[in-house]
C-alpha cells in the first residue's frame, strides 16, 4: 500500500487526492473494493449508497485518517473535514475551535509580521523572505479568515461567543461551530460527511451557497437529495454492483438516478436469466437421472443386447446433462433486498392524543392546540430552537409541559424515531437487541430483522458498536415499526438514511393506517409531504382540530 500526503500547505489549482485500486476490509467484511477516483480542484463529487457501504470509510481514507489495506493514495493541498463529533474535553471554547481551524492563516500573518520587522531592520535576505510571506498570506487571504468564520457562524446559526465552552453547547450547536470553522478556513479540498445534519432552512441555504462557491475540490456524503442536486456533478455509488466495484456516474443527480436505474435493471435481468437457465439445466439433469433409473428395468421381451445399448445411451445422456449443470454457475450476484413497509392494522378514526397549548420554558414558547386521530398526518416545521423536538417529546410522553397539557387515549402505542441513537450496549448485535425488543412486546408476528429489508443478515449480526450511524438508525427504525404503533413519530427521519430507503419510507407513510407526525428540515422530504397538514412553529400560536386542520 502506497500513501503519500502533503496536506499542510495550500496547493490551489494543483490540489488533489488520488486513489488507485484501494481496498479496505473491516473484520471479515470487504467494505471498499477496487476504488479508483481523483478529487481535483473544481470537482464536486457525491458519495452515495446504502448505510454501511463504506462512505465514511472512504472519506477517512481520502483524508488520511485510515490507511487502506492495499492500493495507493496521494494527496496534495490542505484538506478540511467535518466530523459528526467534536472534542469537548477539558475547557475548550468556541474560540479555541476557531483558532485551530484557521491555524494556517494565523501562522501566515505571524510570519508576515516577523518578515516585516526583518525588512525594517535591513537584515540580509529580508526582501525575499517578506515576498514569500506576503505570497502565503495572500494565497490564504489570511487577513479575512477570522471574519469568514464569523460570517459562517452567523449563517449556520452557530454560537458566536468565542468564550463559550464547547461542553455547554448542544450536539447540534457543536456541529455547526465545527462546520463554520472549516468553511471559514477555506481549505483546498473539502470532505463532508452528512453536513446538513442539525441545519435548519436558513442554514441549508447558506451551506449550499458556500459549497457552490468553493473554488477547490469537494466530496459530500449526504442524505440530503436537494443538496446533492444543487452542488455535485459526479456520483460515486458504493452500493453492491454486478462487478463488485463502485459505479461512477456523471451528469449530476438526474444522470445518477437514470444511470443507476438502468444498471439495476440490467443486473436483475442478468441474474434472472442465469437463474432460469440453471433451473432448466437442473430439470434436464433430473429427467436424465430418472431415465437412467428406468433404463436398468426395461419392459419384458427386451433382449440383453438391447438393454445394454439402451443403458449406455442413457448413461451418456445423464453424464452430458450433469456436466452441463456442473459447468453452469450463477455468477451474477443476487441484487440486495429492498425495504418494504410492514403492514399492521390500526382502527381508523380513534383518538390518539390532544395537545392543549403545552409550553416548556426555554424550549417551546409557541402553544399548540392539536388533536390527532389514527390515520392522521401532521408535519412540524420551523427553525432550530423553535421547539419541534420538544413538542414531539411532549406528545410521546417523555417530557411534561410547564403549562397546558397533553391528553393521551388510554392504551395507545406511541413509537418515536428520535434524532439521537438509543444508548445500546455496543457489544450486543442488532439481532439480539431486535429479538429482545420483539419478545418484550409479545409480538410473535414481527418479522426477523434480516427480513425487514432494513439490515442485511451480515449487518444484523454485527455488534452495534461496530455499526455505522446509518445502520444504527436503521435498527432504531426496525424497533419502532416492530411496535406497530397507533402513532408513529419521526424526528428528522432522513438523517443518515440512504435515498432508496427514504423513498420507500416516504411511500409507506402515505398508506400506513397509524397516525404519523414528522418533523424535518429535509427540503426534498418537505416537497414530498407538501400535501400534509402543517404546524409551523415560526408563526403565532396555532389552533388545529382533528385531522390536522389549522
Amino acid at each position: 500500500m502506497h500513501d503519500t500526503r502533503n496536506h499542510h500547505l495550500h496547493a490551489g489549482s494543483r490540489a488533489h487526492i488520488r486513489l488507485s485500486d484501494v481496498h479496505v476490509t473491516l473484520g471479515d467484511r470487504p467494505v471498499l473494493t477496487g476504488v479508483d477516483l481523483t478529487l481535483a480542484a473544481g470537482s464536486a463529487m457525491a458519495l452515495v449508497g446504502e448505510n454501511g457501504r463504506g462512505k465514511t470509510t472512504l472519506l477517512d481514507v481520502m483524508a488520511g485518517a485510515r490507511t487502506p489495506d492495499s492500493g495507493s493514495v496521494t494527496r496534495l493541498g490542505t484538506v478540511g473535514t467535518v466530523e459528526q463529533d467534536l472534542d469537548v474535553s477539558d475547557s475548550r471554547t468556541v474560540g479555541d475551535a476557531v483558532a485551530v481551524a484557521i491555524t494556517d492563516s494565523l501562522r501566515a500573518l505571524r510570519e508576515l509580521d516577523r518578515a516585516g520587522e526583518a525588512l525594517a531592520d535591513g537584515r540580509p535576505g529580508a526582501d525575499d523572505d517578506y515576498a514569500a510571506a506576503l505570497d502565503r498570506a495572500t494565497t490564504l487571504d489570511a487577513w479575512d479568515a477570522d471574519r469568514r468564520v464569523d460570517i459562517a457562524l452567523a449563517g449556520l446559526a452557530a454560537c458566536p461567543d468565542r468564550s463559550r465552552s464547547l461542553a455547554t453547547l448542544s450536539v447540534g450547536q457543536r456541529y455547526r461551530v465545527r462546520l463554520a470553522c472549516v468553511l471559514g478556513a477555506r481549505p483546498d479540498l473539502l470532505l463532508l460527511d452528512e453536513p446538513t445534519n442539525h441545519l435548519d432552512a436558513s442554514g441549508l441555504e447558506f451551506l449550499t451557497t458556500q459549497l457552490r462557491q468553493h473554488p477547490g475540490g469537494l466530496v459530500v456524503a449526504s442524505h440530503d437529495r436537494a443538496l446533492l442536486r444543487d452542488v455535485t456533478t459526479q456520483f460515486i455509488d458504493l452500493d453492491p454492483s454486478q462487478s463488485g466495484r463502485p459505479q461512477v456516474y456523471g451528469d449530476g443527480y438526474d444522470g445518477w438516478i437514470e444511470g443507476r436505474r438502468a444498471v439495476r435493471a440490467r443486473w436483475e435481468q442478468a441474474h434472472a436469466d442465469q437463474r432460469l437457465e440453471h433451473e432448466r439445466l437442473t430439470r434436464a439433469a433430473e429427467a436424465a437421472r430418472g431415465k437412467l433409473r428406468d433404463s436398468w428395468r426395461p419392459g419384458k421381451g427386451h433382449g440383453r443386447h438391447e438393454r445394454a445399448t439402451r443403458a449406455a445411451g442413457t448413461v451418456q445422456a445423464f453424464n452430458r446433462r450433469s456436466e452441463e449443470l456442473e459447468r453452469h454457475r450463477v455468477t451474477v450476484p443476487e441484487p440486495p433486498a429492498q425495504f418494504r413497509w410492514p403492514e399492521w392494522d390500526v382502527p381508523a378514526g380513534r383518538q390518539v392524543l390532544v395537545c392543549h397549548d403545552p409550553t416548556v420554558a426555554g424550549r417551546l414558547q409557541t402553544p399548540v392546540s392539536v388533536t390527532i386521530d389514527t390515520g392522521d398526518r401532521l408535519l412540524l416545521t420551523g427553525p432550530n430552537g423553535s421547539g419541534k423536538s420538544t413538542l414531539l417529546a411532549l406528545m410521546a410522553g417523555g417530557l411534561e409541559p410547564d403549562s397546558g397539557r397533553i391528553d393521551r387515549h388510554p392504551g395507545i402505542r406511541i413509537s418515536t424515531l428520535s434524532q439521537e441513537i438509543p444508548d445500546w450496549d455496543g457489544r450486543r448485535t442488532g439481532v439480539e437487541i431486535y429479538r429482545e425488543h420483539v419478545d418484550r412486546l409479545g409480538n410473535g408476528h414481527a418479522p426477523g430483522l434480516a427480513t425487514t429489508g432494513l439490515l442485511a443478515s451480515g449487518a444484523a449480526g454485527t455488534r452495534v458498536g461496530r455499526m455505522s450511524q446509518g445502520q444504527q438508525r436503521r435498527l432504531h427504525l426496525a424497533l419502532c415499526l416492530a411496535e406497530q404503533p397507533d402513532l408513529l413519530i419521526l424526528d428528522e427521519p432522513t438523517n443518515h438514511l440512504s435515498f432508496a430507503l427514504v423513498d420507500a419510507l416516504t411511500d409507506g407513510l402515505g398508506s400506513a393506517s397509524c397516525a404519523v407526525v414528522v418533523s424535518t428540515h429535509d427540503r426534498q422530504l418537505l416537497r414530498d409531504l407538501a400535501g400534509w397538514p402543517t404546524v409551523d412553529l415560526t408563526r403565532l400560536p396555532i389552533r388545529s382540530g382533528s385531522n390536522g386542520e389549522h
